[in-house]
């Protein structure tokens, strides 16, 4: 049987840990992530930071991203194996089975390309997917309110059109 949080305790849930983050016992920052990429970028290559100065930015943001990163996907395999249970290995979900093809390739090239165009939509709002929708959202930043209003859009709009099926036409 698998647990589920109501919609409100998700809502409460996600208040508490935005305080924290927030709290000069947390990050005392905003809750994102793709600072951790540059970060993580400069550490793996070696880079030099007075060669490429942004990376001095993201110093001490980038290296708690990437702990708050590493407890998301470890909290994340721990939940779905002893809580909810739920825990599979899937290319290819049940959903575009159904409704689309059994391709990987097919699959693989449509996420990413959607995922390209997400991104590249957060950046032009000035920021990351989980830094608009987690903690600018929260904040009421009108970047951040028109970014989540546009993938909304944007969402069913796709979700009609890309998952057709005779029960819809």
């Amino acid at each position: 049987m698998k647990r589920r949080l109501s919609w409100w305790q998700g809502g409460i849930l996600m208040a508490l840990l935005l305080l924290f983050t927030f709290s000069t016992f947390g990050a005392g920052r905003p809750l994102g992530a793709s600072t951790y990429v540059p970060y993580f970028a400069g550490i793996l290559f070696d880079l030099d930071p007075e060669k490429y100065p942004y990376l001095k930015e993201v110093h001490n943001a980038g290296a708690w991203e990437g702990v708050m990163l590493l407890g998301a996907l470890l909290g994340g395999f721990v939940t779905s194996i002893f809580i909810t249970k739920s825990f599979r290995l899937s290319v290819i979900p049940t959903g575009w089975k159904k409704y689309k093809n059994n391709s990987v390739v097919s699959r693989l090239v449509w996420s990413f390309v959607s995922g390209f165009l997400l991104i590249i939509g957060a950046r032009l709002a000035g920021g990351c997917t989980s830094g608009h929708f987690l903690s600018g959202m929260s904040q009421t930043a009108i970047s951040s309110m028109i970014f989540g209003g546009v993938v909304l859009v944007t969402l069913v709009v796709t979700g009609k059109i890309f998952y057709k099926s005779e029960a819809n036409e």
